[in-house]
């Protein structure tokens, strides 16, 4: 690609995203935009003899692909050039988006049909291979897509690129190689050796900016670590010195006769299991029975190993986590800012001593970014942000469009229901009136609460003939929410959506029991179903002070365990492939009452007299992939997992011991307690946000002083909009009555499940605000950090610098964190 051509505005490397790439990303060569003279000389001719005229179409390209980068967060570097934006537009369209979705987890699929294969689901090495082959032959083209749109120099010197190139040409090797092996030897075990790369793609294509942050916190934290970890593994060298010296010459054995700390292996293996607890008093007792003193061993290397080692391991990490945390919240607030600010300097003009942005160029903005949306609409959009009422917007207004963005803001026929919209006189009747008051009344979620508790306790004494009076009467009252928010404001509650999860399956199971005749099974399956309704109380905890902290963390902190949770998947995944193929065939499950000898004992004879037989452990195996990930999850929860080890060293030898070490060290040890410090930053955050006044955004504080919010009676019937057409905020119409629309003002802030808004009252155009307890922590601590900034303050170019920055002001990020 030739970079000195078809180029008038570039920019590389603002991406705050990756530390791979930090270096070049802000490098004052590419970090910064480079707008040439000509197109600056032409976005400031615009203004003819007090006329604007139209937009240079390319700069209007630009300036709202900025913006859009700046609202939805996106840090991918590309070349501000008419065409290469075009293609930079397309790579990030939504089907092409969901089409990389599904080949990461097609590909990742394989596995269930690869060889070892879940039951009759095996495919033939080369279907398979053609699957995967289409999979890569994607994942190529994603690649080269964004290899057009950017500087070939930085796409280079951008590891992500580097590491999903290196997995397609490593993947087609291992699959030549492979049709040579089995076709030359297939009696030798061929191997697929590149299959445990295949999560990295979830982590390294641009489109896994969630997960790859989570990856990029482990990354950073290991260092750190290493050090404690170094020191806590070297206790344990000595602890075990020190226990074969003790026990060696005194025979000692366990209760099954083998032998207890004969070797030097042995007694690190048992002591580093017995820091997870999970042979713990067992690998105690034989000492302890012969003499009480050894017990004071065992006492000493726990309290250091465990209690000591393992805590300053959580504190390293949790420190390290709350570090990066306020470096994340940094460099999202300045990418998103000076994005914004590159934006604006495409399209500014000069008026007077001030560069500003005109509201014919707003208006053109607007309709690229929000397409479709009315006049009005717009004009609405520019007053909210337009501070001084000059009907132009300065760079220091400009820069809050992002959060203006982020506000939803509906008209009156966004906020009507089909019913509404179609069969108006019905719906808008007296009686359907009363009635919809009556729905949205927090009485009648308070009975249907007391119905669920009831049906609880008719669950609990066994009581079935209740049943379909329950369940008739919950359909009734998912009906009347229907009815009355309509399908869209509905769907968008997930208690609501749970009950109609719960209620329809139970309704079904109920239908299918009586058609084929009652069962156990059935009537048990019925049960389960109503049983989950009444986690529906949950709710009621939420207008408990005591409780709110607790569930608005769960609730906020959902997505992030999502993240986690892929984080696990990806080092679960890795390690279940690597056990296929180290371990698949040796354990098999064949019940443990066959009398087939070949099939005794796990169908393993080595298997024998041992305590992985003798748990009934046959069914932990990893012949194919499932039944490894449901080993993966028995060795993270730790309890008995020096038992699954045994079985699978019995089979093989001590070096598999080294295979469950790693997992334990990476999942457990590593993972898991940054898990941890994620859920002790996000309670503390929680807790400290609930007693610190409420945070607005600039924006959020000019829609409250205008009553532009739902639930907000307007200051005034109609306001001078931009363009000097007035802006009617009531459309004519009486304002509803602020007490029946609020309903109980202390319930809606106490209580996690408001009352049902009245939306069909709103008149106008009307902005939905947030709440604080339902604003991620992420973006309270965003505003929060904006706060601290100057008022067009773009911050630092390079990570680095990022990490250094502070500011010293009362209640900062800093102080918070």
């Amino acid at each position: 690609m030739d970079d000195a051509h078809d180029v008038s505005v570039t920019i590389e490397g603002t991406s705050m995203d990756d530390e791979s790439s930090t270096d070049n990303a802000f490098s004052a060569e590419t970090g910064r935009a480079s707008v040439h003279p000509p197109k600056q000389a032409s976005a400031e001719q615009k203004v003819k003899k007090g006329k604007e005229t139209t937009l240079d179409a390319e700069a209007l390209l630009l300036a709202a692909t900025l913006v859009l980068d700046a609202k939805v967060g996106r840090n991918l570097d590309y070349i501000l050039g008419e065409k290469y934006v075009k293609s930079y537009l397309w790579y990030n369209s939504a089907y092409l988006r969901w089409a990389l979705y599904f080949c990461i987890a097609f590909n990742l699929s394989l596995a269930i049909f690869e060889e070892p294969a879940v039951p009759n689901a095996a495919i033939p090495y080369w279907g398979t291979m053609i699957m995967e082959f289409f999979c890569l032959s994607y994942f190529t083209f994603r690649l080269l897509h964004a290899f057009y749109f950017q500087y070939s120099k930085v796409f280079i010197k951008d590891a992500k690129n580097i590491v999903v190139l290196m997995v397609i040409l490593l993947t087609i090797l291992d699959m030549i190689c492979y049709i040579i092996w089995i076709n030359v030897a297939p009696d030798t075990h061929p191997v697929r050796w590149s299959r445990p790369l295949r999560p990295l793609f979830i982590i390294n294509f641009p489109d896994g900016k969630q997960i790859r942050r989570a990856f990029r916190n482990i990354r950073r934290t290991v260092p750190d670590i290493m050090n404690v970890l170094f020191l806590f593994l070297l206790s344990i060298l000595l602890f075990g010195l020190l226990a074969l010296k003790l026990f060696y010459k005194r025979e000692i054995t366990y209760p099954s006769g083998q032998p207890y700390f004969r070797n030097y292996f042995d007694c690190i293996w048992d002591l580093y299991v017995l820091v997870t607890t999970a042979n713990n008093p067992d690998v105690m007792m034989p000492a302890y029975d012969k003499s009480n003193w050894f017990a004071l061993f065992f006492v000493i290397y726990l309290i250091i190993c465990l209690y000591i080692f393992m805590s300053i391991v959580l504190a390293t990490i949790y420190n390290n986590y709350k570090k990066n945390l306020k470096n994340e919240i940094k460099a999202a607030v300045f990418l998103k800012r000076q994005r914004l600010a590159k934006a604006f300097d495409l399209l500014k003009v000069k008026r007077g001593n001030e560069e500003v942005l005109t509201y014919s160029t707003w208006k053109q903005l607007v309709k690229f970014i929000l397409p479709g949306k009315s006049d009005v609409h717009t004009d609405l959009l520019m007053k909210i942000l337009d501070q001084d009422n000059s009907n132009v917007l300065n760079k220091k207004s400009f820069l809050n469009l992002s959060d203006l963005l982020h506000v939803k803001l509906t008209e009156v026929k966004d906020r009507q229901t089909l019913l509404e919209k179609y069969f108006p006189s019905v719906y808008n009747h007296y009686v359907s009136e009363r009635f919809k008051l009556i729905v949205r009344h927090r009485f009648f979620r308070y009975f249907f609460d007391l119905l669920i508790l009831l049906n609880a306790v008719f669950i609990a004494i066994d009581y079935d003939l209740a049943d379909w009076f329950f369940l008739s009467i919950f359909t009734f009252e998912i009906l009347c929410k229907l009815y009355v928010l309509g399908g869209k404001e509905f769907l968008l509650r997930f208690w609501n959506i749970f009950d109609v999860f719960v209620i329809g399956a139970a309704f079904i199971a109920t239908i299918v029991e009586k058609a084929l005749g009652s069962t156990n099974k059935e009537l048990n399956t019925l049960d389960i179903l109503l049983v989950l309704r009444v986690m529906r109380l949950i709710k009621i905890f939420g207008s408990i002070k005591r409780f709110k902290v607790i569930l608005l963390t769960l609730v906020n902190i959902g997505p992030s365990i999502i993240t986690y949770g892929g984080v696990i998947f990806v080092f679960y995944y890795f390690f279940a492939i690597i056990g296929m193929e180290i371990f698949a065939g040796y354990i098999s499950y064949y019940g443990y009452t066959v009398q087939d000898s070949s099939k005794l004992f796990c169908g393993n004879l080595n298997l024998n007299n041992t305590a992985f037989y003798h748990e009934h452990y046959c069914n932990n195996n990893f012949n194919d992939i499932l039944k490894a990930m449901v080993v993966m999850f028995e060795l993270t929860v730790v309890n008995q997992w020096h038992v699954i080890t045994s079985g699978f060293v019995a089979v093989t030898s001590q070096v598999a011991r080294l295979y469950f070490f790693a997992f334990h060290i990476c999942c457990v040890v590593i993972v898991l307690n940054i898990f941890t410090a994620f859920i002790l930053e996000a309670f503390i955050l929680e807790y400290t946000l609930q007693t610190v006044p409420r945070l607005e955004s600039v924006v959020e504080s000019k829609i409250k002083e205008l009553g532009l919010g739902i639930g907000m009676k307007p200051k005034t019937h109609s306001i001078q909009g931009p363009s000097g057409d007035k802006i009617d905020l009531m459309e004519g119409e009486v304002l509803p009555d602020m007490d029946e629309l609020d309903g109980n003002k202390e319930d809606e802030e106490n209580s996690d499940d408001e009352n049902l808004p009245d939306l069909s009252k709103e008149k106008g155009l009307k902005f939905h605000l947030r709440k604080n307890n339902r604003k991620k922590v992420e973006v309270l601590l965003q505003q929060m950090f904006q706060g601290e900034l100057g008022d067009e303050e773009e911050g630092p170019k390079s990570f680095s610098d990022v990490e250094n920055y502070q500011r010293s002001r009362k209640l900062t990020l800093e102080e918070l964190t």
